[in-house]
């Protein structure tokens, strides 16, 4: 869950009991140096990863080319 950019710090604490900080000791524990140092890039400050700082309503996400029957 922690690796999808879409799954917030929220919805994981609330699963897993795990907070923020917990999430980012399990990654780094978990990945090689140089992964951990791309994910905390890439979730570093984005909006997805915390509720408070999402503008739109939480659904499930599709893909543009997905059901197109």
């Amino acid at each position: 869950m922690a690796w999808e950019d879409r799954t917030p710090f929220d919805a994981i604490n609330e699963q897993f009991n795990l907070n923020e900080q917990g999430v980012k000791e399990l990654m780094r524990s978990s990945l090689k140096p140089s992964s951990y140092k791309l994910w905390r890039k890439r979730v570093q400050g984005r909006a997805t990863k915390h509720l408070a700082k999402r503008s739109f309503s939480v659904g499930r996400h599709r893909s543009h080319d997905q059901n197109k029957h």
